[in-house]
């Protein structure tokens, strides 16, 4: 009897260990192509908009995934330097704090790729080189919206956070 319960309870714990793991979680998915959209500027919700896309990451595995950052109108605050908020008056906050930039830096390790709105760029007079952490003239796509509707239509997941 004692042995019986001390097997049940031993096979228990090796299911629990096994679906606990991350490798679990990956084989559960295939491959995904999602695009988030963030066109906010709270600080907050943008932080959490990035422990998703994370949490995305450690349950489908990057290898498996194709994720993609849209940002457009006051979703560029997420990456706006705040030295650059008083000479950016169309902008109510500048979100890229050294926690935010380390976050994006980590998204980015794990090939997940940000874009910017040149509609954005270039209405709110911004300077890709000074007023935006780590954006280069790769990362800017025509239109933020133009852009989420095309990699919809490409067949991207729509995710708005």
């Amino acid at each position: 009897m004692l042995k019986n319960k001390f097997t049940q309870l031993l096979t228990i714990i090796l299911a629990l260990s096994f679906f606990a793991s991350g490798t679990a979680l990956a084989e559960r998915y295939s491959k995904q192509k999602v695009v988030y959209h963030i066109n906010y500027d709270n600080p907050k919700k943008q932080a959490g908009a990035l422990k998703n896309i994370q949490n995305h990451i450690n349950a489908v595995g990057a290898k498996n995934l194709d994720i993609k950052v849209v940002m457009h109108g006051h979703g560029l605050s997420l990456l706006l330097d705040p030295e650059s908020l008083s000479k950016l008056k169309k902008f109510k906050a500048a979100n890229a704090t050294p926690k935010m930039t380390a976050n994006v830096d980590n998204l980015k390790d794990q090939g997940v790729d940000f874009s910017v709105c040149a509609n954005t760029v270039r209405g709110r007079k911004v300077d890709l080189e000074s007023d935006l952490y780590n954006v280069d003239q790769k990362d800017v796509v025509p239109s933020g919206v133009a852009e989420l509707a095309h990699l919809q239509q490409l067949g991207y997941a729509y995710i708005k956070p």
